[in-house]
């Protein structure tokens, strides 16, 4: 309880600041989307590695926020346990808003929960990568089953990214949902600093009927939402497109983008923590994210009659 006093502190200090500039919209709870990102960060949850006691009880820990925030679980249950081709075991936790129009179509939203765990005694407890999308997927569930979209969504804690995209591959090879009825999937991977105030949004050069929609999106937002990162030719260090889990859906040939940061120094380091974060503009990330989803939601005609070019395997 202490510790959720701190953090409203400090969100209430960055707002009488005027800092995060959300006073007036207020659409999803700036309080607890910082404290679940400095829990999932926290040294308690030993780096988050798939199938380690860390991993669970950060599973444990979106389980209870997705269970508060109203989300309906499929078949009784949030948590999905997969099994990797490699051999990699794991669990994501899923949950959904049914909606109101189209409620047999369906939006994912996506992060990944996991990370590297504990190596040579150090705990890699990556507060970038990827408690910040992990910390988002439970406020913005809560503010959709407030505000019921249309179109259903899903929302996908994936494990086991880290291994090889092996919770959202199986996801997509076992899906809850009809696979022909996901008309995208939107993936937060790295949302939670950037002095910049710039969110990149990848795949737009693979699917170039997604740009409007996009750009309907960032004229709205509250960050930078900038195109880019997915174009082979510029090299492979700024081809993000295999980089996260929204390729585990377009190797499958269903559309889908990807919102993150540029890399920093502290990427994959042991100091990726709480601290380094810039919480101002995470804020604002995740509140531009409900802008994006509300915009994906009003085009679902759009995104019905997308054929998505499928990048081809390497």
């Amino acid at each position: 309880m202490r510790a959720v006093r701190a953090t409203a502190l400090i969100v209430g200090m960055l707002l009488a600041a005027g800092a995060l500039g959300l006073a007036q919209r207020a659409r999803i709870d700036a309080t607890a989307l910082v404290d679940d990102l400095r829990q999932l960060s926290a040294d308690a949850m030993e780096g988050r590695r798939v199938g380690t006691a860390g991993g669970a009880r950060a599973r444990a820990l979106l389980v209870d926020r997705f269970r508060a925030a109203g989300l309906r679980p499929f078949a009784g249950t949030f948590e999905q346990p997969f099994r990797g081709a490699t051999g990699v075991a794991g669990v994501n936790v899923v949950g959904y808003v049914p909606g109101r129009v189209r409620p047999d179509r369906y939006l994912v939203i996506g992060a990944h929960y996991d990370h590297l765990g504990i190596r040579d005694g150090r705990v890699f407890n990556g507060a970038n990568d990827n408690a910040s999308g992990a910390a988002a997927l439970a406020v913005l569930a809560a503010y959709f089953v407030q505000h019921r979209p249309a179109t259903s969504l899903v929302f996908a804690a994936f494990d086991g990214e880290e291994a090889g995209l092996v919770g959202s591959r199986a996801f997509v090879a076992r899906p809850p949902v009809p696979r022909a009825a996901i008309l995208i999937a939107l993936n937060m991977d790295m949302i939670g600093r950037d002095p910049a105030n710039t969110l990149w949004v990848v795949g737009t050069h693979q699917q170039p009927a997604l740009v409007p929609l996009v750009d309907q999106a960032a004229a709205r937002a509250s960050v930078v939402l900038r195109r880019g990162y997915d174009n082979p030719a510029d090299g492979r260090s700024r081809d993000w497109t295999r980089d996260s889990d929204h390729w585990a859906f377009l190797e499958a040939g269903l559309p889908a983008l990807y919102f993150g940061v540029e890399d920093f120094a502290l990427h994959h380091d042991p100091d990726d923590d709480f601290d380094r974060m810039t919480l101002d503009f995470y804020v604002r990330a995740v509140e531009s994210m409900v802008d994006v989803v509300e915009v994906m939601d009003a085009g679902a005609g759009t995104l019905e009659r997308l054929t998505p070019a499928r990048p081809r395997a390497r």
